[in-house]
């Protein structure tokens, strides 16, 4: 590159240099080498961070008599949903009992079947027979102990089964037979013997059926499997079928919850009211997402509905959600960031999970304490929960408040353009908060700044970029982009210790900055402090496993270390 001053290194821009042939030119002073990847004209390199998720089947052991014409499937698919749908009733299931293991465990026992009976294992016998069905009862049973035809079992008449051990059953790997469902190792729940699905039997069942009653059930039985997407399809046509129940609506809002869509949910849970005001499920699903939401007014309405007694429980997290949220906003208010995360997190852990607006406050304190890529991080969960209250928080209305802390932290990533965007949209929604009004005028400041320093130092005129870049952060004195541009702008000037500085700066607000690690090693290099150098390449290195530029660097620091080490340790000649 020229001392013209082609900008190198920005996220937005194409070739970057030999890393090593750059290097070899550190040992001068010539000016205006470029040295590694310089300007940046998006946004910073945020470390990277690798997120694994493990998931694996179930496999399913089944067990049949010496008669049965077909094998049994036991087990149970546990449903992750938090309510339950309505008119579901849940069967009380009995526990596991172990017995004392001595010597070699025998696991079959035998039961005899009777006319009045049906035997598990799933196979048809003459009502004039009496059939031993042999069947695995456990895997712990006392050595040379073998239950007894016809002996009364306390745990009723279903034949115990192996389970595959992957479920989540209580203790032990024993389950009853004829509970349940269980996956098999396709991943698929119920899987019959002849392979079709017995999920995709419910579901053609109720679609094909004209009551909406009985579509219903079909989808409280999938949503009971945890089958929501399914469940949802045939509340969908319960309610085309008879669009005025409350009822339908209400299992819909269920479904729609569990699969995390809660604006659509809180809106079915809305319409189910208007058609049925008395509807008292109704009125504790909405409550339960408007404490998941965060909204505290909306939740006690609902909660404490005339006629109804309200559930302990919900009441006591709705008091706490208050208390957090009210200490939230004053931490705010006063700038006691550390307070603020620590209540936003208090309030989340308490019910309020979901909650836009208390995310955005972790994630404005998260930036003022300069922790950026956890801002980042805590502002995406919120696309989960893309339904925002008509209300206000710290004076703004809640959505505007959550685009304004989306545009500080876009600003502070380097995405100026994206920063404006949202401030703007901001200042639409709120147009006379004061707050927003400033954030507006300062966001654009920086990026003009940003843009001007820019185009002066791909001309070549690096002192005026400089001057460019300081405009910038005299409104936004936290940017680490800025101070990383102009810490490159020192550098083509020979101003080794301001690039240092700058860099310095940069890391301060944001610890693992690449481009700016990258940019005081070399100003180190340059400086003959080689040391320091080879410290920031070995994060580097760290960071960047597989970056071969940054591995020769690395190698080059070393030596030139070693080298310097040893210089200083020969004595000279004609010295005693």
């Amino acid at each position: 590159m020229s001392s013209a001053g082609k900008v190198a290194g920005d996220e937005d821009a194409g070739g970057v240099g030999s890393l090593a042939e750059r290097f070899a030119d550190s040992a001068s002073c010539e000016m205006n080498k470029p040295d590694y990847r310089e300007l940046d004209l998006g946004s910073p390199v945020s470390p990277l961070m690798v997120r694994s998720s493990i998931s694996g089947g179930a496999t399913t052991t089944t067990s049949s008599g010496s008669s049965s014409s077909s094998g049994s499937v036991s087990g149970k698919t546990s449903a992750s949903a938090s309510s339950d749908a309505e008119t579901l009733q849940s069967t009380p299931r009995r526990g596991h009992r172990r017995s004392a293991s001595a010597g070699a465990p025998l696991i079959y026992s035998s039961r005899t079947w009777t006319p009045n009976s049906t035997a598990t294992g799933g196979g048809i016998a003459s009502p004039n027979h009496h059939v031993n069905v042999v069947g695995l009862s456990g895997n712990i049973c006392p050595s040379g102990k073998i239950s007894k035809p016809n002996l009364a079992n306390a745990n009723g008449n279903r034949m115990a089964t192996l389970s595959s051990g992957s479920g989540n059953y209580g203790h032990g790997s024993i389950m009853r037979g004829g509970i349940g469902t269980p996956k098999t190792s396709s991943g698929n729940a119920g899987e019959t013997s002849n392979g079709k699905s017995a999920g995709e039997s419910v579901v053609k069942r109720g679609m094909a059926s004209l009551d909406p009653e009985d579509v219903k059930n079909a989808g409280n039985e999938l949503y009971r499997k945890g089958k929501f997407e399914d469940a949802l399809s045939l509340y969908d046509r319960a309610i085309a079928i008879s669009p005025d129940s409350a009822s339908y609506r209400s299992n819909r809002a269920a479904a729609l919850t569990a699969l995390g869509r809660l604006g659509e949910a809180v809106r079915d849970c809305k319409e189910a009211l208007r058609l049925d005001p008395g509807h008292a499920r109704s009125h504790q699903r909405l409550a339960s997402l408007y404490l998941r939401l965060g909204q505290v007014e909306n939740a006690r309405h609902h909660l404490c509905y005339p006629g109804q007694q309200p559930d302990p429980c919900e009441l006591s997290k709705l008091q706490s959600l208050e208390k957090h949220l009210n200490l939230c906003i004053e931490s705010r208010k006063i700038g006691d960031w550390k307070n603020a995360v620590k209540e936003s997190d208090a309030a989340m852990e308490g019910g309020a999970k979901s909650s836009p607006l208390l995310l955005a406050c972790k994630a404005e304190a998260l930036l003022k304490l300069h922790k950026l890529q956890d801002a980042e991080m805590s502002l995406k969960a919120i696309s989960n929960s893309p339904f925002y209250p008509q209300s206000r928080f710290c004076g703004m209305v809640a959505e505007a408040y959550v685009l304004y802390v989306q545009s500080q932290v876009d600003m502070a990533m380097g995405k100026f353009d994206s920063a404006v965007t949202a401030v703007e949209k901001a200042g639409r929604i709120d147009y006379s908060n004061a707050e927003i009004a400033l954030l507006l005028s300062n966001v654009k400041m920086v990026a003009n700044a940003r843009a001007r320093g820019n185009d002066l130092f791909s001309s070549g005129r690096f002192a005026e970029a400089c001057s460019a870049y300081g405009e910038g952060l005299k409104y936004d004195n936290c940017n680490s982009v800025l101070y990383c541009n102009r810490a490159v702008c020192w550098s083509k000037l020979g101003l080794w210790e301001k690039s240092i500085e700058d860099c310095n700066q940069a890391l301060m607000i944001q610890p693992n900055y690449i481009k700016a690690l990258l940019r005081r090693a070399v100003s180190n290099g340059k400086l003959g402090r080689w040391e320091e150098s080879v410290r920031d390449y070995e994060v580097l290195r760290r960071e960047r496993p597989g970056d071969s530029e940054i591995a020769e660097s690395l190698r080059r620091a070393q030596v030139a270390l070693m080298a310097s080490q040893h210089e200083c340790h020969t004595p000279k000649p004609g010295v005693n």
